[in-house]
């Protein structure tokens, strides 16, 4: 609204009216703001959540509960979600397709995580939500991101290209001057990192281009679903889901301002994608939301973000990927999502092979997800694991500082896989 209050004032010449033009100037303006948002607003929110009761009453630490956090209140996303709306909405442009893709998948998954939590609170159900009203949703906002950058004449994207200078003997990075619009996305360790999804579908001739669009779908199911679920099975520990997304946010954001940016996007030899900048502005709500969240989340917690919020913020992560066309990156760079995923996936299945086999409770980490493996007591378990190690319990704080730094240095890794083919 701000945005285009002073694009008016401008034509007045207004003194200060150009600043909102910058993308820098409003991403910082929206960092600062939400981050203020987000401290001023959660101490009210957190005392409103205690008045309706909105706790975790039900912890057991068997199942990687800690009976000190019981009436900690949840559903402390709320204080996420609003402080990353309220700068997109002031300092954003709101005819821009890219931003109101992400105010839409802020809102959806959030609905989502509400109500999932919700259903625990107050019907005390403490599986919430049914998993396959989980899905649908998850789908449902792949479909619509999926169809949005298909349907739209604003996303498109130029495609890098290396030019021989013959002269100096030089590769010459520049970019087609025709914007194409095309199931295309960056992936590491590859010449030009572009990778088109039509490839796959080839054999269908003339409709091979279609094909690749219903197989980007596909994906972006996919992507938005475990990324999603991830997030969620990640928020365990006071402050790790809220502090490795803050981390994997500001490497989104520079990655999505390189793509945006027709200087850098050459000098890098990735896709330009034109107007993708503005999701800066929401890059830099997100991260200013997420570390204003941990003044209260941070070890002793005062607020949970509850589903609320962790499937809000994995649907924001996989949904920013998509729109900037770095989804392969996210095995990289949300590593410790997919090593919380992976250990329930396994977990499940080999507990269940020892049970019809050796007829033994036998697990293979401690207990689920893998953040819970270091904070286990092992006296307090009555079954076996394979995985010994640790022997003895890690502090959640140091768990959460270590999965901190492991995400950093998936970051900066992921950055890396830019510049090596």
């Amino acid at each position: 609204m701000l945005y285009h209050l002073f694009h008016f004032l401008e034509q007045y010449d207004v003194p200060g009216a150009r600043l909102f033009d910058y993308i820098t100037f409003r991403s910082g303006f929206a960092l600062v703001l939400s981050l203020f948002i987000a401290i001023v607003i959660g101490s009210r929110i957190i005392d409103r959540l205690k008045g309706a009761q909105m706790c975790d009453k039900e912890r057991d630490e068997k199942e990687g509960g800690n009976a000190l956090k019981q009436g900690t209140p949840t559903m402390g996303g709320i204080i996420i979600i609003i402080s990353i709306l309220i700068p997109c909405l002031l300092l954003g442009k709101l005819n821009n397709v890219y931003m109101l893709l992400m105010i839409v998948a802020t809102l959806w998954c959030g609905a989502l995580g509400f109500a999932d939590d919700y259903i625990k609170v107050f019907h005390h159900n403490k599986q919430g939500l049914k998993g396959k009203f989980k899905i649908v949703g998850q789908v449902g906002l792949g479909i619509i991101v999926a169809a949005t950058m298909y349907l739209s004449p604003a996303i498109v994207m130029h495609e890098n290209v290396s030019v021989s200078n013959r002269q100096t003997n030089e590769l010459v990075i520049t970019h087609k001057t025709q914007a194409v619009k095309t199931p295309t996305s960056t992936i590491p360790f590859v010449k030009n990192h572009n990778f088109n999804y039509s490839y796959f579908t080839r054999w269908m001739g003339d409709y091979a281009e279609v094909g690749g669009w219903i197989l980007f779908a596909l994906i972006t199911i996919f992507v938005v679903t475990a990324v999603s679920n991830g997030a969620n099975l990640t928020d365990g520990l006071d402050g790790l889901a809220a502090g490795t997304s803050a981390i994997i946010g500001v490497a989104l954001a520079i990655m999505c301002y390189l793509g945006g940016n027709i200087i850098y996007a050459s000098y890098l030899n990735i896709m330009y994608i034109p107007e993708s900048s503005e999701l800066v502005v929401y890059a830099a709500a997100f991260i200013g939301a997420t570390i204003g969240f941990l003044w209260y989340n941070s070890f002793p917690a005062q607020v949970f973000m509850g589903d609320t919020g962790s499937l809000c913020l994995g649907g924001i992560i996989a949904v920013f990927a998509i729109l900037i066309r770095k989804e392969w990156l996210i095995p990289l760079l949300c590593l410790i999502f997919l090593v919380e995923e992976l250990s329930v996936i396994i977990q499940v299945p080999y507990r269940k092979y020892q049970l019809k086999h050796h007829g033994v409770d036998k697990r293979l980490f401690k207990m689920t997800p893998f953040h819970h493996h270091f904070t286990a007591r092992p006296e307090k378990l009555t079954w076996t694991y394979a995985i010994k190690r640790p022997t003895r319990p890690v502090h959640e704080a140091k768990v959460v500082i270590r999965f901190v730094l492991v995400t950093i240095f998936m970051a900066v890794l992921t950055f890396v896989t830019l510049k090596v083919r």
